[in-house]
């Protein structure tokens, strides 16, 4: 079942429908289902798919010339071009009127066997291709080298593109689809653990345990999960021991360059360019309090993928247990306990979605266009933080809440804390809404109090409520 992706489905379908040759570029992180959204959208088209394999510019046009017979010229079954201009001139001539769509898939590893690859490819779209009833799909998992040798000023196939689909993670929401028998408390710790990466949903039976998933994927020598960091990060770089050890340190606290300079015995500008690799393929994210973006001071690092984060805060302690297989032993005694306190940035990061989408919507006491969380000072001076800020960069107002996603209810200490922050946040937004998400409902003496003080108590169901 095709899940999601109606946007990019749709950028699809639309560019199709356009006259002329048109060229759309699809990017984004393994296992994110780019494959997938492309197959789906050809189905009953008239098209061609070919995955890239790593050898030889030569073989593989020898494999993608095959391919594109054998789904357009089946009649000339076994035929191949050695040639990549000839086979060019070949998919022209098949392109005179009948729209077609022509998709190569991890177009980097083309353009890694040969330099000229690219130029060549330029050429030949502009001489042959450009004049053509074609539909050019080209994809790539390098993040890095499709926003450098593809979309980039630089490259030779800049200005061809009609546009462009830099394809993400689910969101919560669609990550739920993929295991609707579950309740909403296990939808979000799915999607907590996998990130919302599509391959990784797709490991998760709701016909099993969440505890029983868990420990299949990540906590047994076979489990799909359990080698996955290291596997993705060698398919990135040459050498991982250091990206591995900076991954390490920023899940161990610390967030702070200097910080994990430090912890991870490397140089301030080594580490600066592990941590913008890391950036790119989105394992890890810059982040700053809402309101002081352009702050340096108080920048910081932190892993935003969920697997990644649930990985590196688990299985490292886990191996030797795991290669026993007795990973099962090691997740009940020291796992599922910490499930909830996993989930707690998990959560405040929903909750943030959650407000950004209604906030656009309307539902909110000003119109929210941006939202993140805060950090710095309190009234006395000790640190503090808040978990959602919403603001409205026009009319200067901002709504604030506070997230546990906790087996007790919010109380009275944990409604009147997010009460102390008021004020707290730039004075050039006013403060005009303040809301509370619970995954266990609130006392009775904060809801007797919001009423009165106009708060909004949210909890996980209202979440799921779309």
């Amino acid at each position: 079942m095709f899940i999601g992706r109606k946007n990019e489905i749709s950028v699809l379908e639309d560019t199709y429908k356009k006259d002329g040759f048109q060229m759309t570029v699809i990017y984004g992180r393994r296992r994110i289902g780019k494959s997938y959204l492309i197959t789906e959208f050809l189905k009953g088209k008239r098209s061609s798919y070919y995955v890239a394999s790593q050898s030889s510019l030569e073989d593989n046009v020898r494999k993608w010339s095959a391919q594109l017979i054998s789904d357009l010229v089946p009649e000339m079954e076994g035929a191949a071009f050695d040639d990549l201009e000839g086979f060019f001139r070949f998919v022209g001539n098949l392109a005179q009127s009948e729209r077609m769509v022509l998709a190569l898939d991890e177009i980097p590893y083309v353009a890694e066997a040969d330099d000229s690859f690219l130029s060549r490819f330029q050429v030949a779209i502009d001489t042959i291709l450009s004049s053509k009833n074609i539909y050019l799909i080209i994809c790539g998992s390098a993040i890095g080298f499709m926003e450098r040798e593809v979309l980039s000023e630089k490259s030779p196939l800049f200005g061809r593109r009609t546009n462009q689909i830099f394809l993400k993670p689910f969101d919560y929401l669609d990550s739920a689809k993929f295991v609707p028998k579950y309740g909403f408390e296990e939808k979000a710790i799915v999607y907590g653990v996998t990130g919302g990466v599509a391959k990784y949903l797709t490991l998760f039976d709701d016909n099993l345990s969440l505890d029983d998933n868990l420990i299949n994927n990540f906590f047994k020598p076979s489990g799909y999960l359990y080698e996955e960091p290291i596997n993705l990060l060698t398919q990135e770089f040459r050498t991982i021991n250091t990206y591995n050890t900076v991954i390490e340190t920023c899940a161990g606290g610390a967030n702070k360059v200097n910080e994990i300079a430090d912890k991870a015995r490397v140089t301030t500008a080594a580490l600066a360019y592990v941590i913008k690799n890391l950036c790119t393929i989105g394992v890890i994210s810059k982040v700053a309090p809402m309101t002081e973006k352009e702050n340096a001071k108080k920048t910081a690092y932190e892993i935003t993928d969920g697997m990644y984060r649930f990985w590196y805060g688990f299985i490292p302690a886990a191996r030797a247990s795991i290669e026993m297989n007795r990973g099962e032993v090691f997740y009940k005694n020291y796992v599922k306990d910490k499930l909830h306190s996993f989930m707690g940035s998990v959560f405040e990061e929903m909750c943030r979605h959650y407000v950004l989408s209604k906030g656009l919507d309307g539902q909110f006491k000003c119109l929210v266009t941006n939202v993140g969380r805060w950090w710095g000072p309190g009234h006395d001076r000790k640190p503090t933080d808040i978990d959602v800020v919403g603001i409205d960069n026009v009319s200067r107002k901002a709504v604030i809440g506070e997230c546990k996603f906790k087996k007790e209810v919010i109380d009275k200490e944990a409604y009147e804390a997010l009460m102390d922050r008021r004020g707290l946040i730039d004075k050039r937004y006013e403060e005009v809404e303040y809301l509370f998400f619970s995954l266990s409902g609130y006392s009775k003496w904060v809801k007797e109090n919001a009423e009165k003080d106009k708060v909004l108590l949210l909890t996980l169901s209202d979440l799921y409520a779309v």
